[in-house]
């Protein structure tokens, strides 16, 4: 893969922290090479606190392409685009951003794509049906936006964080009929739940939810990564229900993040 690594090699990156779960490089670079195209995806991983330092000292790195951003910097990854996407601008989140012709930055947000393509291939319906959204930072508020666009009936939406919970109720209710905050997990009025926090990347984190209350009826979905088939997803495939794992639904939405980066879409 890396066999014609040279200086006219062009450079991506994914910047997360931690960035040790995120398993997109290999697959984006290649998707590169597939193309025919001389790049190569780089994970790079930097503290919270030296983002904005990071973020301003690539921005003179001339054969640096595009960016994909991993937790938790999709709203700070948003926030220096010159350029959005629609979707990306309502959410004030992006998880891609690519160069504009005069070196500044165009920047979407796909998870929501990604998720939704992933319940769909798992068999699942999402229209008519009503879902759970547990975490409404930068993905989880993509997956909802995403959810509430392919015809979910009803959104309720769970935060730790109360006040990013009203924010993503602020941002949807004026279009979207059905969508509340809730103050709890309680999964048993629901369909499909898209666990969307980090919750389960580390050996002793507690379940996001009591899995006693899942049904086989149920579509369980979660962003996690690492490990591939996250603790919360094990317990629902024991329970019988369709799942979908982070490493899917990054399948789900693969071609659409390297079109993006590529210029190879219309965005």
């Amino acid at each position: 893969m890396l066999k014609n690594l040279n200086g006219n090699t062009r450079l991506f990156m994914t910047v997360g922290y931690p960035i040790s779960q995120v398993k997109s490089p290999a697959d984006i670079t290649r998707a590169f090479n597939q193309r025919g195209v001389d790049a190569v995806q780089v994970p790079v991983e930097v503290p919270p606190d030296r983002i904005d330092g990071f973020f301003k000292g690539i921005a003179g790195v001339s054969n640096l392409d595009g960016l994909v951003v991993t937790i938790p910097f999709k709203f700070a990854g948003a926030k220096i685009c010159k350029t959005l996407t629609p979707r990306s601008a309502r959410l004030g989140a992006a998880n891609i951003m690519r160069r504009n012709p005069d070196g500044s930055w165009h920047g979407d947000m796909t998870d929501g794509i990604g998720f939704c393509n992933a319940v769909r291939k798992a068999g699942s319906i999402i229209k008519g049906h009503r879902a759970l959204l547990i975490g409404a930072g930068g993905a989880g508020s993509a997956i909802g936006l995403a959810l509430l666009d392919e015809g979910a009936s009803q959104l309720a939406i769970y935060d730790i964080d109360t006040k990013r919970s009203q924010t993503l109720l602020n941002l949807l209710k004026n279009d979207y009929s059905g969508v509340s905050v809730v103050s709890d997990t309680l999964a048993t009025n629901f369909d499909i739940i898209a666990h969307a926090t980090p919750t389960g990347m580390k050996s002793d984190d507690p379940l996001p939810l009591d899995v006693s209350q899942l049904t086989s009826q149920m579509h369980i979905g979660d962003v996690v990564t690492m490990p591939e088939v996250p603790p919360l997803i094990e317990a629902a495939r024991a329970r019988g229900c369709q799942t979908t794992t982070g490493i899917e639904m990054f399948d789900g939405h693969r071609k659409v993040v390297v079109d993006f980066l590529l210029h190879a879409d219309n965005s």
